[in-house]
């Protein structure tokens, strides 16, 4: 089993259908997910589901595409189901978009996939977004909280989003 694999990063251009399609199955994605991980009590809070999809979408499609999944899937999320709350939505906007910078940084970078530029890639997001959070909502224990319950969502987005990048390494 290679734990690292030669990667194909694409960069959809803003003119294109294809980005909008793949913009739209990202966060359809990320509206079924947080859905089933709400039946569970806490289950978004500890799963971070909202957060997949843009990883999936940004190291693959590109920044355009993870920046309208990672805009659109919170936005899309509040006014549907009213999750997340109102309260929370700048953080996790904020969080989603590091994501997406990051994370199409790095494949465009190193164009590989592998469980450490994934692991790179969600410590970096959540660590600088925590602290935007932290300035934001004053309270460090707030700021953190993905630290002390959302870690096997983390690792959820590391191993799941390594399966899936790597099945879609060579898709053009």
């Amino acid at each position: 089993m290679t734990l690292s694999t030669p990667f194909l990063p694409l960069q959809m251009p803003l003119y294109s259908w294809r980005t909008y399609l793949f913009a739209v199955l990202f966060v359809a994605g990320n509206l079924l997910l947080p859905q089933l991980t709400h039946l569970i009590p806490k289950g978004g809070l500890i799963f971070l589901p909202i957060y997949f999809f843009t990883l999936i979408g940004s190291y693959k499609f590109g920044i355009k595409v993870g920046l309208l999944t990672a805009i659109f899937s919170p936005l899309v999320n509040h006014f549907l189901f009213g999750m997340p709350p109102a309260f929370v939505l700048p953080a996790i906007l904020i969080k989603s978009i590091l994501l997406a910078v990051i994370a199409s940084y790095v494949a465009e970078r190193f164009e590989k996939v592998s469980i450490l530029y994934l692991l790179v890639v969600v410590l970096a997001y959540q660590l600088i977004g925590s602290m935007v959070e932290w300035a934001i909502t004053q309270s460090l224990e707030k700021a953190m909280q993905d630290f002390s319950i959302g870690i096997p969502g983390m690792l959820i987005q590391v191993l799941g989003g390594w399966l899936i990048l790597k099945s879609l390494a060579r898709y053009a």
